[in-house]
C-alpha cells in the first residue's frame, strides 16, 4: 500500500528518506508543503508516529486559566489583548485565580494547571511568584505549566533580573514547566509586520534554552495560516529542531491554526483548508524527528479535524481545557470544555488507544474516587 503511494507521489524521494530515518532539510520541507499528495505525506507521517508512540493517543485532564488580557505588545494577530484603560480589561487577583481553579477541581481532579496571559506592564514580579506559590499550596500535586517564553522575559524585566535568575525564582515558587506559546513564526519579516514589540525569535529560543538548562521542560508552537511563506514555516521547524538537538528539553510541538476574526489582519487572507492543516501536521512530524510528540490542540483545530490529525502524525489530543479565551476571542467556534470521557470516546473513534498522561507524558491511572493513583513512566 505505502509502496504504491510512493510510486505515484511527486515527493517519493523525500518520503522514502523519511521512512529510512534520514533527516529532512529546508528544500525537502518546502517541496512537501507545495506537494498536493496529502495521502502519501500523511501515510508516511502516520508510520513515523506509530514508530514513536505506537497506538497510543495521549490526553491530559487539565484546566486553562488566562489571568490577564492586558498586554503591552499589541500584536496585530491577537484579538485577546486589551490596553490597561480598556473597560473590558481583566487582571485577576491571586485569590481569584486560585478560586477559579478550585471551581472544577472536585469535578475532574485535573493534574495540570495551564496558566498564560498578556504581558501586563503593571503587574510586579512578586505577583507571579505569589501566584505560583499560592496555587502550589492549594493544589500541591498539580503540575503548574505557566507563562510562555514571552511572559518569562517580561517577568524577568519586571524583576530587573536576567531570565535565568527569574526562572530559578519561579521554579522555587512552584513553576513546573513552560507552555510553548509566543513563538508565532521565527521570521524577522513576519515579526516586523505583525508583532514588532514582541520578544524576538532569538530571545524566545534563548528563554527556552535557559529553561531547559535548569531542567524545566517546555513545549513549542508555531502560529500558521497568516502571512508566512512555506520557507518561513520550514525554517521555524528547523530552528526548533536545532535547539532540541542541543537541549532535549521540548516535549511536544503544537501547530496553532490562526483564527482571523476580530484581529487587525483579517482582510485578504486565504483561510487554511483542512488539507492545509493536515499537511502541516504531517510535515511537522517528519521534520521534527527529535520531538517525541505532536499535539493536535482541538480548541484551535476543531474536534473533528483534531481526530483526523491523529492519523497524520499527531499523537496527542491535548486536554479538557475547561476555559479558554485567547482563541475564542478570535472567533473560534469550538467548545471550551470536553469531559475526560468525551475525549476518550473521540480518540477511540480514530482507532487509536486513549492514554491519560500527566504534563511530562507519564501515564496516569486513577483510583475508584477518580484521584490520580499511579504514574507510569
Amino acid at each position: 500500500m505505502i509502496e504504491r503511494m510512493l510510486e505515484n507521489s511527486d515527493v517519493s524521494d523525500i518520503l522514502q528518506r523519511a521512512l529510512d530515518g534520514e533527516r529532512l532539510g529546508l528544500d525537502d520541507g518546502i517541496r512537501l508543503l507545495q506537494s498536493k499528495n496529502l495521502a502519501a505525506i500523511g501515510a508516511v507521517a502516520n508510520i513515523v508516529r506509530w514508530r514513536l508512540n505506537g497506538s497510543r493517543s495521549y490526553y491530559i485532564v487539565n484546566r486553562h486559566i488566562n489571568y490577564t488580557n492586558v498586554c503591552k505588545n499589541k500584536c496585530r494577530f491577537c484579538a485577546f489583548y486589551k490596553s490597561p484603560d480598556d473597560p473590558t480589561a481583566i487582571r485577576m487577583s491571586i485569590s481569584e485565580v486560585s478560586d477559579r481553579a478550585a471551581q472544577m477541581y472536585d469535578q475532574i481532579k485535573f493534574t495540570e494547571l495551564h496558566i498564560v496571559g498578556g504581558c501586563d506592564p503593571d503587574l510586579p514580579f512578586d505577583y507571579y511568584t505569589n501566584l505560583l506559590s499560592s496555587l502550589k499550596s492549594r493544589f500541591p500535586t498539580v503540575h503548574l505549566q505557566a507563562f510562555t517564553a514571552v511572559e518569562i522575559a517580561h517577568i524577568a524585566e519586571a524583576g530587573r533580573m536576567t531570565v535565568k535568575e527569574a526562572l530559578k525564582i519561579l521554579r522555587e515558587s512552584g513553576l513546573d514547566s513552560i507552555p510553548g506559546g509566543g513563538a508565532e513564526v521565527f521570521s524577522a519579516r513576519v515579526r516586523s509586520a505583525l508583532c514588532p514589540s514582541k520578544l524576538p525569535p532569538d530571545k524566545w529560543l534563548e528563554v527556552m534554552r535557559e529553561a531547559h538548562s535548569l531542567g524545566i521542560r517546555s513545549n513549542a508552537t508555531m502560529l500558521y495560516g497568516h502571512i508566512e511563506t512555506d520557507a518561513e514555516r520550514v525554517e521555524h521547524l528547523i530552528k526548533l529542531r536545532d535547539l532540541q538537538d542541543e537541549t532535549h528539553g521540548f516535549m511536544a510541538f503544537i501547530p496553532l491554526k490562526f483564527h482571523i476574526e476580530n484581529t487587525d489582519i483579517n482582510q485578504g487572507l486565504r483561510r487554511q483548508s483542512s488539507t492545509d492543516d493536515l499537511k502541516l501536521f504531517a510535515i511537522s512530524r517528519l521534520i521534527l524527528d527529535n520531538f517525541p510528540h505532536i499535539k493536535a490542540f482541538w480548541i484551535m483545530l476543531g474536534v473533528k479535524l483534531a481526530q483526523i490529525a491523529l492519523s497524520f502524525g499527531a499523537d496527542d489530543f491535548d486536554g479538557t481545557v475547561v476555559e479558554e479565551h485567547i482563541t475564542h476571542s478570535a472567533g473560534a467556534k469550538t467548545p471550551e470544555y470536553l469531559t475526560p470521557q468525551e475525549i476518550r470516546d473521540l480518540i477511540s473513534e480514530t482507532g487509536t488507544v486513549p492514554v491519560e498522561r500527566d504534563t511530562l507524558y507519564n501515564e496516569v491511572t486513577r483510583d475508584e474516587t477518580g484521584m490520580p493513583a499511579l504514574l507510569k513512566r
